[in-house]
């Protein structure tokens, strides 16, 4: 997205090993202690948990699970909890239980980062099925309306193209959303509709494939966080006059992560702790798109004291509201945010992570 100056996000995948910091030394230490722990004893699982208590989560990064149909994403965090042996876990996107595909979980300290990720974009396979609609925007709700005038191919594909670019979308009734404290699913199961406000959205892009039948298509989108899939689906339906309706859906890719690093819950309760915690990948994969800054010591201690670092000071010209990825001595440590001051623009801290 944004270019560094001092280093480029390409420069420091390259010297990913010297900068990698899924855990310090000492915390390496820890996790190979914790490790041995669990695999010592009858139940590994339950001697990480133990440990994991008497010392706060001394391992953190991205787990990436590869969601199975008919179970929440708020199950799957539960199960990397038990696992794991800590309450430090959370996600970035919630996938409805119909779906399948990438679910990115973060474990420990990565979890500070979750409030970060506002803009980032997904890509999605769904399926694509006209002539109904139903109360849920899902090939499994209550049927509404049937239509048998299904247009041409062609039609089809060119009003999905009319989608792309940047609009505006109504969450759905049966979603995870809350309105005025309350998720819009539990209110839509008692029969209660609600408002809801228009959010802005972003399609980057929409492929469509004919399907099995003059009825089905296969539609490859890349979107930004926040968008809806099953109400793109009706709302490609509306558009043509038949009605559509979302009938499947598989998460492919979240920001830099993507569906082929994943494994499946069930390989995961396969492995041993030790094998868990080597698959947690490090935090600063979850910002691949910010500019990469390596900090002087003198300045890096600055900063992690809560100072802003004046550019010219550093020798960077990073625009302000530039988000930034900061390496010391010890790795990655912190994001942080291009700001502007009196004296001039300068680097500042906004979250922690070592």
């Amino acid at each position: 997205m944004r270019e560094g100056i001092l280093a480029s996000a390409e420069e420091e995948a390259g010297a990913g090993k010297k900068m990698r910091t899924g855990a310090s030394a000492a915390e390496e230490n820890r996790t190979a202690s914790i490790g041995r722990a669990a695999s010592s004893g009858e139940d590994g699982a339950k001697t990480l948990r133990k440990t994991v208590r008497e010392e706060k989560t001394p391992f953190s990064g991205v787990l990436l699970l590869d969601k199975p149909a008919g179970i929440t994403s708020h199950d799957l965090v539960g199960r990397v909890r038990r696992l794991y042996g800590t309450r430090e876990v959370g996600h970035t996107g919630t996938l409805d239980p119909m779906a399948t595909g990438l679910l990115v979980v973060l474990v420990g300290r990565a979890v500070k980062a979750s409030d970060m990720l506002v803009t980032d974009r997904k890509r999605y396979a769904a399926g694509l099925f006209l002539g109904i609609t139903t109360d849920t925007e899902d090939i499994g709700g209550t049927v509404r309306t049937r239509s048998e005038n299904i247009p041409a191919p062609d039609k089809v594909k060119a009003v999905c193209q009319s989608f792309v670019g940047r609009g505006e979308q109504i969450p759905p009734m049966y979603s995870a959303l809350k309105v005025g404290g309350k998720k819009l699913v539990d209110l839509a199961r008692q029969g209660i509709e609600v408002e809801r406000v228009p959010r802005p959205i972003e399609i980057y892009s929409l492929s469509v494939a004919a399907g099995k039948s003059p009825c089905e298509y296969n539609l490859d989108v890349v979107s930004s966080k926040g968008t809806y899939i099953r109400t793109l689906c009706a709302d490609i339906g509306k558009a043509l006059g038949c009605g559509g309706v979302m009938s499947s859906l598989r998460r492919l890719a979240s920001g830099s992560f993507s569906l082929d690093r994943a494994v499946t819950p069930e390989a995961l309760e396969q492995m041993t702790p030790e094998e868990r915690i080597a698959l947690l990948l490090p935090v600063e994969e979850v910002f691949a798109s910010y500019p990469a800054l390596r900090l002087p010591a003198f300045y890096e201690r600055l900063a992690r004291n809560g100072c802003e670092i004046y550019q010219e000071k550093i020798g960077s010209a990073y625009a302000v509201g530039t988000r930034l990825r900061l390496y010391g001595e010890s790795g990655f440590y912190a994001v942080a945010e291009v700001f502007s001051y009196p004296a001039g623009s300068a680097v500042k801290i906004i979250k922690r992570f070592g």
